[in-house]
């Protein structure tokens, strides 16, 4: 009774946040005189949108690293897998000869797209079920793939141990990135160049007869993606195999003792977080509107397992307030470091391009130094206390 109380707190919150997201975003709309922070292509959404993407990623490492105990480093990879999933079978096939156009088309004409529009038709309401149907097939098959080729991964890969795991892990994405890159699979991956042309979250924007933009939701959908999936890890972690995955991080001599596989249950982890990484990457796909090998590099899988440190290992909230931290300081709040500026006619120094990033690492470092354990550690927080009845301080006095 108990849990069933607080997945529906949970589910009041989720609604609740995505409620003012959708108000948030079309605000401009009804208040034209708003400030410019809320116009629809200000730094704020741009920052709302990535977080969103990057969150998802986060939780799921912190699923293999941070609850089950194994380092690895190959999230980009799996991204990289989902994005690609992604991009190709969503780009209409009409458009595929252009997008191929150095290699003289795609070897992959089939298009989820073409085939529901073919269903329920290609305008108006029709239109709209054929689009939000092929991409969330497209994401469910991104996260497939990623999950298929970390089960075969992680037959030899998870039998080695902390540094060993990472370091594999890390050369499968860097292998995996050199061979998306490969001209002779040009006709599927389009080689080093990026694909294009299919729905983006723009996409999902509701316009009028003369295409004016009446409702936008472009921000609404990461934030509705994401939350279903980190919901998910949320319920898979606090469940029997959750258990089991704690047990392995903090012993597995003991876990193997008490009935624990290690090695199914290291696999399960290994492929339920590639899963949410692939939905992940296909998410970011969507977030830049394209797909290129080129962006899937060990950086980002080392940008993710900071964000997954500073927020907490082992710690889904520390994980998501660490995203929204991460991405607003790199993205936003510290742009200005990187332009010069100036106080009367006099030069403010060291404020010049590049400097923001050196700023950032300094207050990482300080962030690392002084909260060894992340910001919330282990800890998580607690939907039920926001909903408790305080006590009036002299009653517990009493």
């Amino acid at each position: 009774m108990k849990e069933k109380k607080i997945s529906f707190q949970a589910f009041i919150c989720i609604s609740i946040l995505l409620i003012f997201v959708i108000i948030l975003e079309n605000i401009s709309m009804i208040f034209p005189s708003l400030p410019q922070i809320f116009a629809p292509t200000s730094p704020l959404f741009t920052v709302l949108k990535k977080a969103a993407v990057y969150s998802l990623v986060a939780v799921s490492m912190n699923l293999l690293n941070g609850f089950t105990g194994l380092f690895s480093l190959g999230q980009a990879g799996f991204m990289l897998l989902g994005a690609y999933t992604y991009a190709i079978l969503t780009v209409p096939s009409a458009m595929k000869e252009q997008v191929y156009y150095l290699f003289g088309g795609c070897a992959f004409e089939f298009s989820l797209l073409d085939m529901f529009e073919g269903i329920f038709g290609s305008a108006g309401f029709g239109g709209a079920v054929s689009m939000i149907l092929a991409c969330l097939i497209a994401i469910i098959l991104a996260g497939c793939v990623a999950g298929l080729f970390a089960y075969f991964i992680g037959i030899p890969v998870l039998r080695l141990k902390s540094d060993y795991l990472a370091i594999a892990t890390l050369g499968f994405a860097e292998i995996l990135r050199a061979i998306f890159q490969w001209q002779k699979l040009g006709k599927v991956t389009n080689g080093a160049n990026m694909i294009k042309g299919f729905p983006t979250f723009s996409s999902f924007n509701i316009t009028d007869a003369s295409g004016n933009t009446v409702l936008r939701l472009s921000t609404f959908v990461p934030f509705l993606i994401s939350a279903l999936c980190i919901l998910i890890i949320v319920l898979l972690i606090h469940s029997s195999y959750g258990r089991a995955f704690k047990a392995i991080r903090d012993d597995e001599v003991a876990a193997e003792a008490m009935g624990v596989s290690l090695f199914k249950h290291k696999m399960l982890s290994f492929v339920i977080s590639s899963f949410f990484a692939g939905v992940g990457g296909a998410l970011f796909a969507m977030y830049v509107a394209n797909a290129q090998a080129k962006a899937f590099t060990s950086v980002m899988t080392y940008e993710i397992l900071l964000i997954v440190v500073i927020g907490g290992i082992g710690s889904v909230s520390g994980s998501v307030i660490a995203t929204f931290l991460y991405v607003a300081c790199s993205e936003w709040w510290l742009r200005f470091l990187d332009s010069e500026q100036y106080v009367g006619a006099i030069k403010i120094p060291l404020l010049r391009n590049g400097f923001r990033m050196v700023v950032f690492s300094v207050v990482i470092m300080v962030i690392v130094l002084f909260f060894s354990q992340g910001i919330m550690g282990n800890r998580e927080i607690s939907i039920g206390a926001l909903f408790k009845k305080r006590t009036p301080r002299a009653e517990r006095k009493q």
